[in-house]
């Protein structure tokens, strides 16, 4: 099975293997899957999805960035032996001997910024110790919508009330005959997100089940509609 080895220094610390259909979270927060306890790595700093079709590792726009091989990625389809690095931690993502390696997905990687090693050394030094301390005034956690299926990248939900549908002035245009016009809305309260349904036979679900009315969305929920499958995630 394919498997994360959390790496400090020359010693491994942690094993976590990526079962199908799993998402693993890795960041400073105790609620991670992969807990690294490091003041340069943010509160939820990456995630990495498994998928029909791959491996995806993705950076949810930490303080410090997410870096595989040595390049700055915001999203990056992990292939065998590659080497994740997280603050000063690494993660070695391996396969067992025999173990196919995922389809390569060079073609629809996202571009990357080479940093070089000991420029990111000395970033991480300087940042470091300013990780802590919150600004007056700072903003309130960003909601997005990271794509998994039917859609590239991510959305942020930046206004009061986002649409979804088949019509081109959606916020977010997912097709399909069964697809209403406005398919679903995420409305932003002052208790949270919540994603109704509208119309059209194509009813949105979340975590697998369909909603009739307004359903209030927590951190990590996945919601379908049509053929777009996206995970809601709170950013810092």
């Amino acid at each position: 099975m394919p498997t994360l080895k959390l790496q400090f220094k020359d010693t491994i610390i942690g094993e976590y293997p990526l079962e199908p259909g799993s998402s693993l979270t890795i960041g400073r927060r105790e609620s991670n899957n992969v807990v690294i306890d490091n003041m340069a790595v943010s509160g939820t700093h990456a995630k990495v999805d498994v998928l029909e079709d791959g491996y995806l590792i993705t950076d949810l726009k930490s303080k410090n960035g997410t870096f595989v091989n040595d390049k700055l990625i915001s999203s990056h389809w992990l292939e065998k032996d590659d080497v994740v690095t997280i603050g000063k931690h690494k993660l070695l993502f391996t396969l067992a001997q025999g173990e196919a390696a995922p389809q390569s997905h060079e073609a629809n990687s996202d571009k990357t910024m080479v940093l070089d090693t000991e420029e990111y050394r000395k970033m991480l030094d300087r940042t470091a110790p300013n990780i802590t301390a919150k600004p007056q005034g700072q903003k309130e956690p960003m909601a997005t919508l990271s794509f998994l299926a039917g859609g590239e990248g991510e959305f942020d939900i930046s206004k009061k009330l986002t649409k979804i549908g088949k019509d081109p002035a959606s916020d977010i245009v997912v097709g399909g005959f069964m697809m209403g016009k406005t398919a679903a809305t995420i409305s932003k309260r002052p208790t949270g997100y919540y994603l109704n349904y509208v119309e059209g036979m194509a009813k949105p679900k979340v975590n697998g089940k369909a909603i009739k009315d307004s359903v209030q969305l927590k951190e990590f929920d996945s919601i379908e509609i049509g053929s777009a499958r996206m995970e809601f995630i709170m950013k810092e």
